[in-house]
């Protein structure tokens, strides 16, 4: 049976009182480890085409000799890591 990250922090937080550990001693477990998925094979649109961006999103550029990307900080509060390819050479962009 997997349990949420909810239920395992509820669980963990319940058995830390039980055990007299005082506030300052707990740990908590707010995800469990690769909680979060990267995203692993981005798909980009020209600037002049796209419809989903704001025109005030904060972006994480990156301009090289032969290409340009844009990386949303809206897409990266969801998923903080994007792994690509850049001119060749790969790449993690975080958040």
């Amino acid at each position: 049976m997997r349990m949420s990250a909810l239920a395992m922090t509820v669980a963990f937080l319940g058995a830390a009182v039980a055990l007299g550990f005082a506030q300052s001693d707990r740990l908590v477990v707010v995800l469990p480890r690769d909680g979060i998925p990267s995203i692993d094979r981005p798909e980009f649109e020209a600037a002049a085409k796209t419809k989903s961006l704001d025109n005030n999103e904060l972006l994480i550029g990156i301009v090289g000799e032969h290409e340009q990307r844009a990386y949303s900080t809206w897409q990266l509060d969801r998923h903080e890591i994007v792994n690509d390819t850049f001119e060749g050479r790969p790449i993690a962009v975080t958040w």
